[in-house]
Formats: structure tokens, sequence, C-alpha cells
């Protein structure tokens, strides 16, 4: 019996301890919102090669994906990072013969 006394004790303290823990979590949250994201402005140019266009553009996550139909038929992916705007990759889509 008085093991479970015990027990019961400890709960409420724990009980107890984890509501002033969220309510101070809480109030903390409440008094330092995070920061908004902030859009900076920031413009770039991408440099296609001469005869080439721009087929579609896709944002998936950080990153821009830019399909680009280059003057000899193939394509190119090209693949930026939003938030840096830099060019993480180049992907090349060439057509194979047929045989």
């Amino acid at each position: 019996m008085r093991a479970l006394k015990i027990l019961v004790v400890a709960m409420g303290l724990l009980l107890v301890a984890g509501t002033v823990a969220l309510v101070i979590a809480v109030a903390n949250r409440i008094n330092h919102p995070p920061a908004p994201a902030t859009a900076t402005g920031a413009t770039s140019t991408i440099a296609l090669p001469p005869g080439a266009r721009v087929g579609a553009s896709e944002v998936s996550g950080d990153h821009l994906v830019v399909r680009v139909t280059l003057a000899d038929g193939g394509e190119e992916l090209l693949i930026f990072n939003l938030a840096t705007g830099a060019r993480i990759a180049t992907i090349a889509l060439r057509p194979t013969p047929a045989p």
C-alpha cells in the first residue's frame, strides 16, 4: 500500500512538472515569435546558349528546375537553389538515334 502511495505522488509531481514546462514553452513562443521568412527581392540572370528557349519551369521544394530547349533539338534541365540563386546542376537530355 505504501508503494502505491509513493507511485501516485510521483506521478502527480510528473503531471505538475509537465504542465509547468508546457506553460513555459507556450509563453516563450508567444513572447519570442520566430522571424518571418522574407523575400529578398534578389534577381538573377540565367545565361542560355544561343538559340535556346525556356520550355518550362517548376519549383520543387527549395529548388527551381528550368527545362531549356536547345537550338540543336536537345534539352537541358537547369537546377537552381532558390535561397542562394546558385546553379546546382545541369542535366543534358539528348535524343538517342534510332537503331
